[in-house]
């Protein structure tokens, strides 16, 4: 560890690992582990866990495996395998081992049948309603299912025959033998394997009995010699059934579970359920729709892999549950974007200005800088003309006291180019402005006037001649409510969906901007950040709104 992280106060996954490594446990390994279900796209929430778990090995000279824990094949796909891979790559993180729980499916059936063998486990006939009014609740003990006490003989032969897929789906489930007067209903004799036949995206027909989550989970971590195994505080609760399994078992190796708060974050949805409704639904275009908050759809659009490492460090590790402003992630993405995103100019709502007194048929390539502190970033050439695009905001022909950009009489800068004065407005008939009619002063080239004079507003602008017309998409936050699920009786977070998450428009752009590349970032100088969509094409770009320039939104 370098100084300044030893400087740095532990969260208390560190410091439980740093007393670890002192006392010797786990012969001073760190072995830690992200273990995506493959059954959707990654999101923030999961970049917090992946941001810890490879943090945790990196910082203390230990290891992080990749493990899918696939144990349900009707929900996986090897388009999320192969989605979860790209983006903990992209996040930067590189694991030590790629597993998965279907490796260990050999291994999980012989524990099955050693706990059976041990009377520790028993074929059960209810149904998953039926064992429900078993199990009870927490304050009054549950009833004791039929066939719990089957003899061994007889179980271990329906395990066997449940394998050899004798039995529908559903005719019978494995569970653990543990104890049905337990305060903590995931110890009421848990389910061990059912039965599905589904093929499997890995194993194919292999298989008819799959284990269940908590039963591979904690045997994975162990088959791979874990020695942290860190998850969300909602499985808390099921850590006394992590450590049961390997007790019982006798397991040569003994990770331990640790939990921490989940990442949840307003005007957002975390649920793979609800993210897999909005996509299925069509209320955004797939899992990487710019607006949701799967890592994939963040990188499409603009976000970057150090603003969201700045991010989960930011908000550090907890162990109670709390809801982070969306903001401080936005916050985050300008930081990064500030220093490392090419500026450049576009104009989203044109208004014409003609300069009067410049040559009809000249160019005055202009040379304007890629970036304000990054000299390596180089320099590209503008081309100003007589007709030029502004903002149509940027003028008001009666302005208020505090406005200060273009108005009748007034003078201002155009960046990179000259000072300019308003001398006359054209209206249409429907006494719409179209057109403004400025003079220009050839003496303040590249910004600045000789006299000293100032000016109070700079302007952007693309020369009319010049500019290219490109697809934007401009979007907001997808709720209108720090809370997607406050709803009235009868509805659901669909409801809070907000219209006008997307905005689609057209900018006039600067001829630089045609060679923008997917993923390439930019800010649009008074605008906004961009990014250049995956749709893209060579000279067509397709520009993503990040984030804007400064936090105005006003939450609902």
């Amino acid at each position: 560890m370098s100084d300044s992280e030893t400087e740095k106060p532990l969260n208390f996954l560190e410091q439980a690992v740093a007393d670890d490594l002192q006392s010797g446990k786990h012969g001073g390994r760190v072995q830690t582990r992200f273990p995506p279900e493959p059954n959707g796209y990654l999101h923030i929430g999961h970049a917090k866990a992946i941001c810890i778990n490879f943090g945790l090995a990196k910082k203390f000279g230990g290891k992080c495996n990749l493990r899918f824990d696939d144990t349900n094949p009707e929900a996986e796909d090897v388009e999320y395998v192969d989605a979860i891979r790209e983006d903990v790559r992209w996040l930067g993180f590189e694991w030590s081992g790629e597993y998965y729980a279907s490796d260990y499916f050999g291994k999980l059936y012989e524990h099955a049948e050693a706990l059976v063998q041990m009377g520790k486990a028993y074929a059960c006939e209810l149904s998953v309603d039926e064992f429900k009014e078993y199990r009870g609740i927490p304050t009054q003990p549950g009833k004791e299912p039929p066939g719990r006490n089957r003899p061994v003989e007889e179980n271990l032969d329906i395990l066997r025959r449940m394998k050899a897929g004798e039995f529908e789906e559903g005719r019978y489930v494995l569970r653990a033998k543990i104890d049905m007067a337990s305060p903590n209903l995931h110890l009421r004799d848990p389910a061990v394997y059912r039965i599905k036949k589904v093929k499997h995206h890995r194993t194919g027909d292999q298989w008819c009995i799959y284990p269940m989550y908590d039963f591979a989970h904690g045997l994975s971590d162990e088959i791979e010699a874990v020695t942290h195994s860190c998850c969300t505080l909602e499985f808390e609760v099921h850590r006394p059934l992590y450590e049961w399994f390997l007790d019982v078992l006798n397991t040569p190796n003994r990770p331990r579970q640790y939990e921490f708060a989940r990442l949840n974050l307003t005007a957002t949805v975390m649920s793979k359920r609800k993210l897999r409704r909005l996509v299925e639904e069509g209320h955004v275009n797939g899992w990487d729709d710019p607006r949701m908050p799967t890592v994939s759809g963040m990188r499409r659009r603009g976000y970057t892999a150090a603003a969201i490492r700045d991010f989960c460090e930011r908000i550090g590790v907890a162990k109670r549950e709390n809801i982070i402003d969306l903001a401080l992630l936005e916050y985050c993405v300008r930081e990064d974007l500030n220093k490392i995103a090419r500026r450049a100019m576009a104009v989203l709502d044109p208004v014409k200005l003609v300069i009067e007194n410049f040559p009809e048929n000249d160019t005055d390539w202009l040379e304007a800088a890629n970036h304000p502190n990054e000299e390596g970033m180089g320099t590209r050439k503008i081309p100003f003309t007589r007709e030029l695009y502004i903002e149509r905001e940027d003028f008001l022909e009666d302005p208020p006291k505090k406005f200060f950009r273009l108005a009748p009489g007034r003078e201002v800068r155009l960046r990179w180019a000259y000072f300019v004065t308003c001398k006359e407005v054209i209206k249409n008939e429907k006494g719409e402005i179209v057109e403004i009619r400025c003079s220009y002063d050839p003496a303040t080239r590249g910004g600045d006037a000789p006299d000293g004079r100032k000016v109070k507003a700079t302007l952007h602008w693309v020369s009319a001649a010049h500019a290219k017309q490109v697809p934007v998409r401009l979007f907001d936050r997808l709720f209108t409510k720090d809370n997607p699920d406050e709803v009235e009786e009868g509805l659901d977070f669909i409801s809070n969906l907000n219209p006008d998450s997307l905005r689609e428009a057209t900018a006039w752009v600067e001829p630089a901007l045609l060679e923008a590349k997917p993923l390439d970032h930019y800010q649009f100088e008074r605008v906004g950040y961009f990014c250049a969509d995956k749709d893209s094409k060579p000279g067509a770009p397709v520009f993503n709104r990040t984030v804007t320039l400064k936090d105005s939104y006003k939450p609902v």
